[in-house]
């Protein structure tokens, strides 16, 4: 897999990057505190996989009408993203705690979404971290169906009213996942990327494949032992837990880079971006809602998108203190900093960069 090679443009970017890591160290060293996470993140991970657990544990022992099963299984899908955000995301980047086996035991909560571990850390930590909507390596924003999103695609009249349509689409995103994991796993063995991640193809194959047998028997058989919901109740439940847990995390993940002013920039023929790593992360994320702490508690940061892209081995506990400091050392050497103050002002960007790019509008803040 060959990598794009990021070259700072001026002197001042590369100073901007130097001084900045030296900031973030010395808040630490000051503070004297980990850059891992603390007990707050065990309480987390307690609070949102009981919240997803309780409930199906519920269902299976309490009779109960199917409406009562309903509303229930939309409480598992709120605690399922607050698992993907929360407690596997941090995780996977190795930042949970300071303790190896930790880290490793709660990025396998990725198996209570349905989803693969190593296809997870290859399309995040791997493509999209190193290339933040960088067209054909960051997944994140390929064309999906009928969601344009990306300016170096062409647009179709079915993408039109991508804006109005959009958020319903994020519904489906695990479940994607979950049919397309062995897809991914072909994909990223062609790519060459299993290497770096020194995974055996065959053996994961047969590990994926046992995960799915039994999420699928979780959902779909323990239901006509312990339940007398119909088949198709069972299913409606199944989904309407996916997408509530889909439309949560898709739309977080999206305000964070397919939104106004942000970049989308692409390499010369050489595979060269001339743009300093650190500075590429400024210019294709972006902040909000930063002074909510209930909704940051949430989403596991996800909110602080530019410290997160900064420093993505540094838990998210630490980001509100990050941002003082990378929203500073940015202004004072003149570089980008997006950021929205509220949630409801990034979604309304959100929409109208779907909106644009459904009708091949070219926002010039993207090239």
């Amino acid at each position: 897999m060959k990598a794009i090679k990021f070259i700072a443009k001026d002197q001042n970017q590369t100073d901007f990057a130097r001084e900045l890591t030296k900031r973030v160290r010395l808040h630490f060293k000051e503070k004297k505190i980990s850059t891992f996470g603390d007990s707050r993140m065990v309480v987390k991970a307690i609070i949102m996989i009981s919240l997803y657990v309780s409930a199906l544990v519920v269902i299976f022992t309490v009779p109960m009408p199917a409406w009562v099963a309903l509303i229930l299984m939309i409480f598992m899908g709120v605690g399922e993203a607050g698992i993907g955000m929360g407690v596997m995301h941090d995780a996977a980047h190795g930042s949970f705690s300071k303790r190896k086996w930790l880290n490793t035991l709660m990025t396998s909560s990725m198996f209570l979404l349905g989803s693969s571990v190593i296809n997870w850390k290859i399309q995040h930590n791997v493509l999209h971290h190193t290339y933040p909507n960088v067209h054909e390596w960051d997944q994140d924003i390929d064309s999906k169906g009928l969601r344009l999103c990306s300016h170096s695609e062409q647009t179709q009249k079915v993408f039109r009213y991508q804006h109005l349509f959009g958020l319903l689409l994020y519904g489906l995103m695990t479940i994607v996942r979950f049919v397309s994991d062995f897809n991914h796993l072909k994909m990223y063995k062609d790519m060459g990327a299993l290497e770096g991640q020194k995974v055996n193809y065959t053996k994961t194959i047969f590990a994926i494949a046992l995960h799915k047998i039994i999420y699928l028997g979780v959902f779909f058989v323990l239901p006509f032992i312990f339940t007398p919901f119909l088949w198709w109740q069972v299913l409606i439940g199944f989904l309407v837990m996916h997408i509530t847990a889909s439309i949560i995390m898709g739309t977080v993940f999206q305000l964070a880079h397919l939104v106004e002013n942000v970049r989308e920039p692409l390499p010369n023929e050489a595979g060269e971006i001339h743009t300093q790593y650190a500075v590429h992360q400024l210019e294709t994320t972006c902040d909000f809602g930063k002074r909510s702490g209930l909704f940051s508690w949430y989403v596991g940061g996800l909110n602080f998108q530019v410290e997160h892209h900064l420093f993505p081995h540094i838990c998210h506990v630490h980001y509100p203190e990050l941002a003082v400091i990378v929203e500073q050392t940015a202004k004072d050497y003149n570089q980008p900093y997006n950021s929205y103050p509220t949630t409801f002002a990034a979604l309304q960007s959100h929409l109208r960069t779907l909106k644009r790019l459904g009708r091949g509008e070219l926002n010039e803040a993207m090239a």
